[in-house]
């Protein structure tokens, strides 16, 4: 089981707190730091000072760190056309020499487009447009150097495209697709993905949701063990219940809601719940850090949970 760290900075984050996080993680071990893409706060929060663009944020994780693995759970198909995307993404990659990893989705979040003024369709055209993004981004990347690609797409057609520039990783970056969608999800998945990952999913839907993917795979004739299954869950380990208690306060939330919903408790409950999810095939499991100034917890979770994995 890897375990990777994930944040929301729009929530209310600056790159400097971002690269504090990143930071500690990869002194601690994790095996990437990965943040959401989104532009409007959730909740009753600030979100002070305002939003950051995650690929920006990434491109200067990718210079101000060494080692740990960069991504997005999930950039939002809506907020960028395919081609700019590919050219962004592949960029990153060369100046992080091979560690960014794309995660894609159609976007859902309404009320962050009407704010900023963003294009947001009917949920069918955004699954039309994000499949089309996925054919023109992995195109582009494994076009051959010297060739030149070519795309008769509905909503981004591409004639006689360079296809550069290209990423250090081949023949491209992973992609990581997720969601609880029963029927164009899993087929997107299976064509398109390197990895699946279910964001705050129970052990049961874990399930459920994986082997509805496996079966996408079958029907297409891979084998589902190219791909990595991962999980979302939000974290909030203390020493004691104290500790516990402590750190669900910050984030707003109560010790046993989120032992039922994330991965809670002393360093001991968090390997158990760790454990349910791998026997339900999870190989990866992200966690949602949600105060971004408790460097400590972090590091609680890396000696005495990720030690003993």
């Amino acid at each position: 089981m890897e375990l990777r760290i994930f944040t929301e900075p729009q929530q209310g984050a600056t790159y400097d707190q971002l690269l504090a996080v990143a930071r500690c993680a990869e002194d601690a071990g994790y095996g990437a730091f990965f943040r959401s893409d989104h532009y409007l706060k959730m909740g009753d929060v600030s979100g002070d000072p305002g939003p950051t663009d995650a690929w920006t944020t990434l491109a200067g994780l990718a210079r101000d760190t060494s080692r740990i693995r960069l991504g997005t759970l999930m950039t939002a198909a809506t907020f960028r056309l395919p081609g700019p995307l590919a050219i962004t993404v592949a960029q990153v990659d060369q100046m992080s020499g091979g560690r960014v990893e794309l995660g894609i989705g159609t976007g859902w979040y309404a009320e962050e487009h009407t704010a900023y003024g963003i294009p947001f369709p009917a949920l069918g055209e955004r699954f039309d447009r994000l499949e089309e993004q996925l054919a023109v981004i992995t195109g582009l990347w494994e076009t051959p150097a010297g060739e030149r690609f070519r795309y008769d797409g509905t909503y981004y057609p591409i004639v006689d495209s360079p296809a550069l520039p290209k990423p250090v990783q081949q023949p491209r970056p992973p992609i990581l697709l997720g969601g609880m969608g029963p029927k164009r999800t899993p087929r997107l998945a299976a064509r398109y993905a390197d990895e699946f990952n279910l964001p705050f999913a129970s052990v049961p839907d874990t399930v459920a949701q994986f082997d509805r993917v496996r079966a996408a795979c079958a029907e297409i004739g891979r084998d589902p063990a190219q791909m990595i299954w991962s999980n979302a869950l939000v974290l909030c380990c203390g020493r004691d219940d104290a500790e516990v208690a402590r750190r669900a306060a910050a984030i707003g939330r109560e010790p046993e809601e989120l032992r039922a919903n994330g991965v809670a408790g002393t360093p001991a409950e968090v390997i158990d719940t760790i454990g349910r999810y791998a026997e339900a095939g999870s190989q990866r499991i992200y966690f949602q850090v949600l105060d971004l100034s408790d460097l400590a917890h972090l590091e609680l979770v890396a000696s005495e949970v990720m030690a003993k994995l």
